[in-house]
C-alpha cells in the first residue's frame, strides 16, 4: 500500500473515528427526540384539533377525513418516527 494510505489508516485508528461518529449520531438523535419531536407534536395537536372542530360543519368523506383519518395518520406518523429514532439510539451490548 502507499504511504498515504498507511498514514490515513493510522490517523483514523488513532482518532477512533467510528466511536466518535456513533456517539455523535446518538447525541444528535437524542436531541431530536427530546427537543424537536415535542415541538412537532404540539403543532400536530393544534392542527388536528382545528380540523376536528372544522369537521363538525362537514358531511360525508370530508367529515370522516378531518375527524378520523387525518388525525390518525398524523399521530401515527409522529409515533413511528419517535419509535424509529428511539430504536436507532439503543446499543446492543455483546
Amino acid at each position: 500500500m502507499s504511504k498515504w494510505t498507511d498514514i490515513r489508516d493510522s490517523v483514523v485508528e488513532a482518532l477512533n473515528v467510528d466511536v466518535v461518529t456513533e456517539d455523535m449520531k446518538n447525541e444528535l438523535t437524542q436531541n431530536i427526540v427530546t427537543n424537536a419531536i415535542p415541538a412537532v407534536e404540539a403543532v400536530a395537536d393544534k392542527f388536528t384539533t382545528q380540523i376536528q372542530e372544522h369537521s363538525k360543519s362537514e358531511t360525508g368523506w370530508n367529515m370522516l377525513r378531518d375527524r378520523i383519518i387525518l388525525p390518525l395518520v398524523i399521530n401515527g406518523t409522529i409515533w413511528a418516527v419517535k419509535f424509529v429514532l428511539n430504536k436507532s439510539t439503543t446499543t446492543v451490548n455483546n
